[in-house]
């Protein structure tokens, strides 16, 4: 939600800026703009639309200058137009904004400034926050820093910023409280990258700094960044991480959508998950993380998982596999009602938070009430330094690599994965599987991505599915226990990124309600594997053809029954029941894909979302 990236150094700043924002293009945005600075003056380009649009406009222009900052927005206060985009201006054309984020209290602090003199040309909260710094700097005769800090001490709300004076070029002030930031160091100080995330410098340098909640840093060329904490002015000691991020992983690699690239890493993405964790011929799951923490599993009353969105989805899967597996009680929540409804959290509880990015707002938030009620809170995301791996009293990476599609993909197997080998190896740590049991799983899922391989490989069948129903309005989705959930995900993947109306359902719910829709124009999925409820499902396929609705089943390899009731019929490789969501899946994304490339939809940029709900 949103995207910030800046420059400030030796090179020319605008093709680094402009190509950062083009990084973040994936996390979702209605407006752009960049702001540079040459021989103290400002050169101010912005327009509602994409970074092309923005292009455009700047390179027609002065775009000269080694400071600047650029700026995706996503539309929160203000309507998405060319004065509300990103960067701000203070009345005096002095200092410039770039902002992520919510300011509440913006209407209290802005009648303040009317009241002293100041006008706005936008909607925006963050025209008034850069008034404000401004006030307090006059006011208190002080460095821009000291100005930042003072000044955000009397916001109430979320943001990360980047903030600079054009008279001092060699100066950008960086804050964070609840969006991410990241700060880009170069070679002995020469040159500096502050983004939202890691992408848009990662070709430059390898060293990344991420503010926590709270902390303000000073980049000054030539000098060593310095960090403080707002609330007291303390110094911190800058903690520099490597990055592991790769240029060919931000890269569409020949594949025409992010998404459908990631689609197909799927195999590769779920073996790096495996990677050190499944050691089948030893007959082992080694996870550290769970290891070092065993005795809170062991002993946990339950599980409770937070998480939104896909996320959810896996957190659901997870529901299954614990309680199946393991036999421990599991709760799945949206993270965004856990923490409003004042929720029951005792200290034997067990928190698992779900995040592909690590920064969803409502997961972190779920994250601070679990960990102040005395639950232990293990996090499960793919960014490493993100923010919930840092909130976390424990947690294990997916090592997915980026996924830069909206919809995720790659996000939802490998957090599937991760939560089966912890629920395979508290389920024979608490005596549950026995040990042949055990092996058997172990060695199903070293199968896995082979599976997917051959699943990806029928994907002109569900391209020909695809090009039938890609004029449909609504489209229903059921599954039955484990493919329950996958069902839902199926769903919202139509949903975002085709924008059909789509609804997952348990199978056996049909009759409560939405059966009332079936016609002959309605297509209904179908997940019909042969483990755990087979006949059920098969008699729901029955009652849906009876009334003349259009059958996309998903079946086990070499199913008879249901290939002569369903009018298309997808097949999957067997599997056990549990492992089954790792390949169902799989159809129901590209089949996804492809009806929304059909419809001419922006497969990577769905309209209205962004890949990191960043604010609630």
């Amino acid at each position: 939600m949103c995207g910030i990236v800046g420059y400030l150094g030796f090179r020319q700043a605008y093709p680094v800026v402009i190509k950062g924002l083009q990084r973040l293009e994936y996390r979702g945005y209605d407006s752009a703009g960049v702001v540079l600075t040459n021989d103290n003056k400002l050169n101010l380009y912005k327009t509602k639309g994409k970074v092309s649009d923005l292009k455009k406009i700047a390179e027609t222009q002065n775009i000269e200058g080694n400071l600047a900052l650029g700026h995706t927005r996503w539309a929160t206060h203000g309507i998405p137009n060319d004065e509300n985009s990103h960067p701000h201006i203070s009345n005096s054309g002095n200092l410039v904004i770039v902002h992520n984020g919510i300011i509440e209290n913006y209407n209290s602090l802005k009648k303040e400034l009317v009241k002293r003199g100041y006008t706005f040309e936008s909607e925006t909260d963050t025209e008034i926050l850069i008034n404000l710094i401004e006030e307090v700097k006059a006011q208190n005769n002080c460095k821009l820093g000291k100005a930042v800090q003072l000044a955000l001490k009397n916001v109430i709300g979320a943001y990360a910023i980047a903030v600079y004076d054009r008279t001092k070029s060699d100066e950008i002030i960086v804050a964070r409280l609840g969006s991410p930031i990241a700060i880009g160091v170069g070679e002995d100080n020469k040159e500096f990258f502050v983004a939202s995330d890691a992408s848009p410098f990662i070709e430059y340098t390898k060293d990344a700094i991420y503010l926590e909640d709270e902390e303000l840093a000073i980049i000054k060329l030539g000098k060593d960044l310095r960090v403080r904490k707002i609330k007291d002015d303390s110094f911190v000691e800058p903690n520099i991480n490597e990055l592991q991020l790769n240029l060919d992983q931000i890269e569409k690699g020949g594949y025409d959508h992010f998404m459908l690239k990631e689609i197909h890493e799927q195999p590769n993405a779920i073996l790096d998950t495996y990677r050190g964790r499944l050691l089948a011929d030893r007959g082992l799951i080694k996870m550290g993380s769970v290891d070092n923490n065993i005795a809170k599993f062991l002993n946990a009353n339950r599980i409770i998982i937070v998480a939104c969105g896909t996320s959810w989805h896996a957190g659901l899967v997870g529901e299954y596999l614990f309680e199946d597996l393991a036999r421990i009680p599991v709760e799945v929540e949206y993270a965004s009602e856990f923490r409003y409804r004042n929720p029951v959290i005792n200290k034997k509880d067990v928190v698992i938070a779900i995040s592909q990015s690590g920064e969803t707002a409502d997961t972190l938030a779920a994250i601070k009430l679990a960990k102040e009620k005395g639950a232990f809170v293990f996090g499960i995301c793919n960014v490493v330094g993100s923010s919930i791996a840092r909130e976390t009293n424990s947690g294990a990476y997916t090592h997915a690599g980026p996924e830069i599609g909206v919809a995720s993909t790659k996000a939802f197997t490998t957090q599937i994965t991760l939560l089966s080998l912890m629920a395979l190896k508290l389920g024979n740590l608490r005596g549950e599987l026995s040990n042949s049991t055990y092996q058997k799983y172990l060695h199903e899922m070293g199968l896995i991505p082979s599976k997917i391989e051959h699943l990806l490989k029928i994907d002109s069948k569900i391209k020909e599915i695809a090009s039938i129903y890609k004029n449909a309005t609504n489209f229903l989705y059921l599954g039955r226990g484990y493919n329950f959930p996958v069902a839902l995900e199926g769903a919202l993947k139509l949903k975002e990124i085709s924008y059909i109306h789509a609804e997952g359902y348990p199978a056996a719910e049909m009759k409560h309600g939405p059966i009332a829709l079936i016609d002959e124009s309605m297509p209904v999925v179908v997940i019909a594997t042969n483990k755990g409820h087979y006949d059920k499902i098969v008699s729901n396929i029955q009652e849906i053809k009876s009334r003349k609705g259009k059958i996309i089943a998903i079946v086990t390899k070499g199913d008879t029954i249901v290939k002569e009731i369903a009018d298309h019929v997808i097949e999957i490789p067997q599997a056990s029941e549990s492992l089954y969501p790792l390949l169902t899946t799989i159809p129901l994304q590209l089949l996804s894909y492809h009806i929304a490339v059909m419809r001419g939809c922006n497969v990577d940029q769905p309209r209205n979302l962004a890949k990191s709900v960043t604010v609630e």
